[in-house]
């Protein structure tokens, strides 16, 4: 991975999902992924993770975030959840009961471990870099269209 630990905020206009993609990254690692309809004034253009993000939105062979650091500041069973949402592969889709499932300490048939689950995806700092789109039936933190637009692109 090349060196990301220029801190700031950097944004993309991307055709395809009709909004920007914004990332804010410090200390070499990714804050946040966001789509907003205009980006923060401030925000540069160029960024490794973007070209990723960007090569990744271009569809023409899957891409892999795995070199990319996400700061994972929550609380350590969300985190737990997060972690496993990076294992789902592209073009694959698991369920929330599934995603419960993979996560070493939850149970997939215990209601608080399953709203755990959903809790975790919905608060998510950085969808597409935590696909949070592949899991087929829990919310996702990236607004409903761009999520539309990222399983559509994954044929999911």
């Amino acid at each position: 991975m090349e060196d990301v630990t220029d801190a700031g905020i950097y944004a993309r206009e991307s055709p395809y999902l009709d909004r920007y993609v914004q990332v804010g990254a410090a200390s070499g690692r990714v804050l946040s992924v966001s789509f907003p309809d205009v980006p923060d004034a401030d925000a540069e253009a160029d960024h490794p993770v973007l070209d990723q993000i960007f090569e990744y939105l271009d569809g023409l062979e899957p891409v892999s975030f795995d070199d990319v650091q996400v700061a994972m500041t929550m609380p350590t069973d969300q985190r737990a959840v997060l972690e496993s949402v990076r294992e789902i592969p592209y073009g694959d889709q698991v369920s929330v009961e599934t995603l419960a499932r993979m996560t070493s300490g939850l149970d997939h048939e215990a209601d608080d471990d399953i709203i755990l689950v959903r809790t975790a995806l919905d608060e998510n700092p950085a969808p597409i870099l935590i696909p949070d789109h592949r899991v087929r039936d829990g919310p996702s933190a990236a607004p409903p269209d761009v999520e539309q637009k990222l399983r559509s692109l994954e044929e999911l």
